[in-house]
């Protein structure tokens, strides 16, 4: 008598799949499905296009063993990590955190919340000038908490202080118009600060005559133009105050993404300070030329300037590569806004970065490390 074979249940489980694999192979229904899908995604505008790819990139990216890399047989290709994280909507992430940041949280979930914040970043509350943490009614008056007098001093000796606490991504001079964010990463000069200003709106606009940008800056003849990077970690001191005695005549505000600032993030995309909002203040110093940005961040779209009250960042709105430009010498103050150093500037909400870029003669050194730790108030640099 005939007798059937025996298989085991591993066996027939994988002839089943066999032949379900042989009958998508014969109708070839996959390859023409996706083929019809991909024909669509062609025929789409751009932003509907990037919207449809945007979840299937990131599916790309994240799921092991190259599940998805067969659609590129097909004829589609991922977004970049670039422009899959520059299509992420950094502005409204942010303002959306900073409505929460406005909400008044009860008594008894004060404690609870801001300790788990001092514990993951690191805060030293001992430094805060109010150290009870139910004094807080929210986390914006948190991350904006002030400081004991004496847990800031400033030094006298050297002539530019770091305005904020921070860690120095890099410093040293500017050369050939370009600027780094991070070691062997750099930004344009022209593109980060903006067009020069009118020559009747500030001092030290009287500048040297050149061909580049960078020379257009510097006014006094053997000076030289430097720069120095301060990011600032979550867990830091928020407001950033004068870096030396200056005098603030003009501010420029570029609306832009928010992309985070951190130093991964800035050794990853070129440019990113051109990118990200930021809030250029320009005026001169006993050197010359001397300038301040406060580069905003996600969740940081809120820069606040104390003597500027017609500032407002992160505006649900802009135009791309725009700028607005604001001067402080007018007909009743000819001289602008004089700063003193350590005075208080401004603030962020939660960390961001300043860039100081400076004229100074050529004797001009730096007392840093790339890397290095700094707290407001300590020496950057002199003469």
């Amino acid at each position: 008598p005939f007798s059937e074979p025996e298989y085991s249940v591993k066996q027939v489980l994988s002839l089943i799949f066999e032949g379900i694999i042989h009958k998508c192979d014969l109708l070839q229904f996959p390859q023409l499905a996706l083929r019809r899908r991909l024909g669509q995604l062609s025929c789409m505008s751009r932003p509907a296009l990037k919207l449809r790819s945007w979840p299937l990139t990131i599916l790309y990216y994240l799921l092991p063993f190259g599940a998805l890399k067969p659609l590129t047989r097909v004829g589609w290709r991922p977004m970049s990590r670039v422009a899959l994280y520059k299509s992420v909507p950094t502005r409204l992430l942010s303002r959306a955190w900073g409505r929460l940041n406005q909400v008044e949280l009860p008594t008894w979930l004060r404690k609870p919340v801001y300790s788990l914040y001092i514990w993951t970043f690191g805060v030293n509350m001992k430094e805060a000038a109010v150290e009870d943490l139910h004094h807080y009614r929210n986390l914006s008056e948190f991350f904006r908490r002030k400081l004991k007098p004496q847990a800031r001093p400033v030094c006298c000796v050297h002539s530019v202080i770091s305005p904020s606490d921070g860690k120095i991504l890099n410093f040293g001079q500017v050369k050939n118009c370009e600027v780094e964010q991070v070691k062997g990463v750099t930004y344009s000069l022209e593109s980060f600060l903006g067009p020069r200003i009118s020559t009747e709106e500030i001092r030290f606009s009287q500048a040297l005559p050149g061909n580049s940008f960078q020379q257009q800056l510097v006014t006094k003849e053997g000076n030289e133009l430097y720069h120095c990077v301060i990011y600032l970690a979550p867990g830091d001191y928020h407001c950033f105050h004068s870096p030396t005695d200056w005098t603030v005549s003009h501010r420029r505000h570029f609306p832009g993404s928010l992309m985070s600032v951190n130093p991964g993030v800035a050794r990853w995309i070129k440019e990113l300070f051109c990118h990200n909002e930021r809030v250029v203040l320009t005026g001169d110093w006993k050197h010359g030329f001397f300038s301040l940005t406060a580069v905003g961040a996600t969740n940081v779209g809120s820069i606040r300037i104390y003597f500027d009250q017609d500032l407002h960042t992160n505006s649900p709105s802009y135009s791309k590569g725009s700028y607005n430009d604001f001067s402080f010498i007018s007909n009743n103050n000819k001289e602008g806004i004089p700063m003193r150093k350590g005075e208080h500037l401004g603030e962020f909400n939660l960390g961001s970065t300043i860039v100081l870029i400076f004229e100074a003669p050529k004797d001009f050194k730096f007392n840093l490390k790339a890397g290095q730790k700094i707290r407001f108030g300590e020496a950057l640099g002199s003469l």
